[in-house]
């Protein structure tokens, strides 16, 4: 059986027995390199000030951050009316696990018309928000460069918000070094991090079709509603909030179990409970960025 020791200084080491074909051994190379890489990237970089979710990329990303630049590597979280509450309490956690020096910054992105009014750009004006923000705490601390979670996949799904990060500068390291998200979930397991596993989170926002404003009570709702059938034992999870419409997107595996009638009655409670009259299960199931599907099949024409 194959082992892969940690070493903080050196990254990945494959210790390799029996017989193993060159691919697989190709791939695990092609691993090693990309980690050794990501050191490189961060040692170069000197300090830094990492934009923290807690999720699985940022998660590992600060771990390999703190263990090559030591205190030279500060998180901040940003906590705002779009932000779960519960996000922000595991990126304490996690910051306090790594001892890493830990800052929240508040935002009222819900100010901004141009936001609320949920444009197609509306990731881009958040982000051009939130790091605007950042960077000046960045300077502030005397820090060398702002660095997001952003990893390789990223690039190939429709993410404005990435435009914001390119005009502001921001580094990210983990596209840099073409960390994919396999990838980053296979090395957080090996280094025994917690969210190896996590399931992708986003901003509530992203739960309101594009157009229909945005506004507290609806964020308020779909929070409480993820957090009611989370507790049901469901990992992954969305509700789309189309006016008086919930729309439950949840993993394949997931629904068989939803549509158990004791179950199903409770989430039908529950949720005619914060305001909607019609719940819905989608039948394709979860898939991130399910909001842009409408416009991008319409480019596809």
């Amino acid at each position: 059986m194959d082992k892969i020791n940690y070493n903080k200084n050196l990254g990945l080491r494959f210790i390799e027995s029996g017989e193993k074909s060159i691919k697989r051994k190709a791939q695990r190379n092609n691993l090693k390199d990309k980690l050794d890489n990501l050191y490189n990237i961060l040692s170069e970089m000197g300090s830094i000030l990492l934009a923290y979710s807690g999720g699985v990329d940022s998660t590992f990303l600060l771990k390999v951050a703190r263990e090559e630049l030591g205190d030279k590597v500060i998180a901040v979280t940003i906590k705002s009316e779009i932000h779960p509450l519960s996000e922000i309490t595991v990126a304490k956690k996690m910051a306090q696990q790594f001892k890493v020096k830990h800052l929240i910054n508040n935002i009222e992105i819900l100010s901004k018309k141009e936001f609320t009014s949920n444009p197609k750009e509306r990731c881009y004006i958040c982000k051009k928000e939130l790091f605007n923000r950042i960077s000046e705490l960045a300077k502030e601390l005397n820090l060398n460069f702002v660095v997001d979670g952003s990893n390789y996949d990223d690039l190939s799904d429709y993410r404005p918000g990435m435009k914001a990060i390119r005009e502001l500068k921001i580094r990210s390291p983990l596209q840099e070094a073409l960390l994919t998200k396999d990838d980053i979930r296979f090395l957080s397991k090996e280094m025994n991090l917690p969210t190896w596993d996590k399931p992708s989170n986003s901003c509530l926002a992203t739960r309101v079709p594009y157009g229909e404003e945005i506004t507290l009570e609806k964020l308020k709702r779909i929070e409480e509603a993820e957090d009611f059938i989370h507790n049901l034992g469901i990992e992954q999870v969305r509700v789309r909030h189309y006016s008086n419409l919930a729309k439950i997107e949840v993993r394949e595996k997931d629904m068989l179990f939803l549509m158990k009638k004791d179950w199903r009655e409770k989430i039908i409670i529950k949720l005619k409970q914060l305001g909607f009259i019609y719940i819905t299960l989608d039948l394709q199931g979860y898939r991130s960025g399910s909001m842009n599907e409408s416009f991008m099949e319409k480019g596809k024409n």
